[in-house]
């Protein structure tokens, strides 16, 4: 029932249309059940009419007064036949009107929960993130929201006309003669049985196919991203193998769900054939006894196997109805995620010069603790370095800093207030990131320089590319700026792919810039010359450099060397070869007879 009620928070958004189209559905129906009646009457009174043994009255009896005709003539014939094309066309439209109706009602909802599953997923933090792999994302937001929506748009439809079938044909049996509805009503009993056995295979059933879907969009989605490890290790055929393994299990468990199915409709069509063939020996008894026509016994047939098809069909939507419950339960868990890094609702405004301060920091990210006491005073415009060895906990530092993260102890403050108190998107105007792992959209050059800023000129993206020394081989590409760079990055080299990431930070013109390790696979040429420009051309900026190289921070007003979370060093570089400890070891090994390997300078990078 919860996710039942999860879901109708969506739905209700339309329900008046959806019951508008219950409305077009129900006058579907009763033209739909008029039919028998009419077609009894053409039996009873124009092809078998005797006027010595006149059919009951029923419910069209008006029409058979001699008012539109008298009974056995073309003129009765004539009404009957305009009445039926008549029904029949009033069907016809609303049952039109009700499929277009419900289908957009179920793809706003699809629509809906796409655009609420993706912002959910935008909103969440990194680590909450980390638990779920890519295949159950994508299955979540593609698969689980056409499934779920299916049952309140139509899988709830189909259950709301058989019911109304179902009611409606038993009265129109009664008004017949109550005894044809023996046997209809003696199998329901069964029929209840049968379902709720069905039932609980079939949940567990569906939840295996789903998480079975998921594991296909995984391996998919890794062999997109490591084509181009798997061919350097030609390891082709043992990809081929895993991805056989996860189709094959899917493969089995359709199959499974289609034996499960299958006995299923032969159980529920042996319960409609019984219902049927019975119900027409009663009918038949009735006839020749004389308590009903020949016409209410073909009627009485037909709403016997409506009863029994729809009471099927019932059985059938819940059964379905399983495996919408699965996808519903995945998307409603994903939804109601809780994110460590909640928003804060706040009208606070960061200021444009931003002092920042971390007051005895600490960060444990799942049983790790990852930064331990941490202290820094950051007043607008100070340049700071961080060193130490992988894993020391340099980027997580870096990422507390604009909220990715949030401290677990200790505090980190803007202008003095608690970084929390502000709203997310305000503090993340005030930093301007290059993550270490360097990621580009599938467009153009343009576009991803253009990222935080696309009302930008082109001049600013010129310049932005100028500061960050990727000018001359954008350029060169076959279309400039213009030129779409794939998936990913795709064609262009590392360091290529880090400048333009650079320029993309660049240009958002945060007063604070973070670069993680972002200049790792440049040339210390080329490094030098992006430091060098952007100190020129951001003067007044706050910078942290997260670095492997003493090169990047030699100039730093601060270096922080960190070591398992920990600050253990911390000063000018000066100061910090002075101490001859974990920096200046680090130093020493860059560099020769005291002096910086720029061996490299003259070459440069493209």
């Amino acid at each position: 029932m919860n996710i039942l009620r999860f879901g109708f928070r969506y739905w209700k958004k339309y329900l008046p249309l959806s019951l508008l189209s219950k409305l077009f559905s129900l006058v579907a129906i009763v033209c739909d059940l008029m039919i028998p009646l009419l077609s009894a009457g053409l039996l009873d009174y124009i092809i078998a009419y005797d006027p010595a043994d006149p059919p009951a009255a029923g419910l069209l009896d008006f029409l058979y007064t001699g008012r539109f005709g008298a009974p056995g003539t073309w003129q009765l014939f004539g009404t009957l036949a305009a009445v039926f094309a008549g029904v029949l066309c009033t069907r016809l439209i609303f049952l039109y009107c009700k499929n277009v109706t419900f289908q957009w009602c179920g793809l706003r909802m699809e629509c809906t929960l796409r655009e609420e599953t993706y912002a959910k997923l935008l909103d969440l933090d990194g680590e909450t993130i980390a638990r779920y792999n890519m295949g159950e994302l994508l299955t979540t937001m593609n698969r689980d929201t056409i499934s779920f929506k299916e049952m309140y748009s139509r899988i709830f439809m189909n259950v709301f006309d058989s019911v109304v079938v179902i009611a409606l044909s038993i009265v129109l049996l009664a008004t017949l003669d109550p005894s044809l509805l023996i046997l209809p009503l003696a199998l329901m009993p069964f029929i209840v049985v049968a379902l709720v056995l069905y039932l609980k295979k079939a949940r567990r059933l569906f939840a295996a196919i789903r998480d079975g879907y998921a594991e296909i969009n995984l391996d998919v989605q890794e062999n997109v991203d490591a084509v181009r490890i798997v061919r350097s290790f030609a390891a082709e055929d043992e990809e081929i193998a895993k991805f056989d393994r996860c189709n094959e299990k899917v493969r089995d468990l359709n199959c499974r769900e289609v034996r499960l199915s299958a006995a299923f409709n032969s159980v529920f069509t042996a319960f409609q054939q019984v219902g049927y063939v019975g119900t027409v020996v009663i009918a038949v008894l009735l006839v020749i006894s004389g308590n009903i026509a020949l016409g209410a016994l073909t009627a009485a047939t037909t709403y016997v196997t409506k009863i029994i098809s729809h009471i099927t069909q019932i059985s059938r939507s819940f059964f379905m109805m399983q495996n919408q419950l699965v996808s519903g339960g995945r998307l409603k868990h994903f939804l109601t995620e809780e994110s460590a890094v909640p928003d804060c609702k706040s009208a606070l405004v960061c200021s444009p010069r931003p002092h920042i301060r971390l007051c005895d920091v600490s960060f444990t990210l799942g049983e790790k603790q990852v930064l331990k006491h941490i202290s820094l005073d950051v007043p607008y415009g100070k340049k700071v370095g961080l060193m130490g060895g992988t894993g020391s906990g340099k980027s997580a530092l870096l990422k507390l800093l604009s909220r990715i993260f949030d401290a677990t102890a200790g505090e980190v403050t803007i202008d003095g207030r608690d970084i929390r108190e502000f709203p997310l998107e305000q503090v993340r105007r005030e930093f301007s990131y290059v993550f270490q792992d360097v990621f580009l959209f599938s467009n153009t050059v343009d576009a991803n320089v253009a990222f935080a800023r696309p009302d930008c000129t082109q001049e600013d993206v010129f310049r932005a590319a100028e500061i960050a020394q990727a000018a001359r081989f954008v350029e060169k590409l076959p279309d400039g700026y213009e030129t779409i760079v794939g998936e990913r990055g795709m064609g262009l080299s590392g360091g290529q792919k880090q400048r333009i990431s650079i320029a993309r930070a660049l240009i958002k013109g945060a007063p604070v810039l973070i670069l993680d390790d972002a200049s790792s696979a440049l040339d210390m040429a080329t490094e030098k010359r992006v430091l060098a420009s952007i100190k020129e051309h951001c003067p007044d900026n706050t910078l942290f450099i997260a670095t492997h190289r003493v090169s990047s921070v030699m100039d730093c007003d601060e270096i922080l060397f960190l070591r398992d979370g920990e600050i253990v060093e911390r000063g000018t570089a000066q100061e910090l070869i002075a101490l001859d400890g974990a920096f200046a070891a680090v130093w020493k090994l860059q560099t020769s007879d005291g002096q910086l390997d720029d061996s490299s300078y003259g070459a440069g990078e493209e």
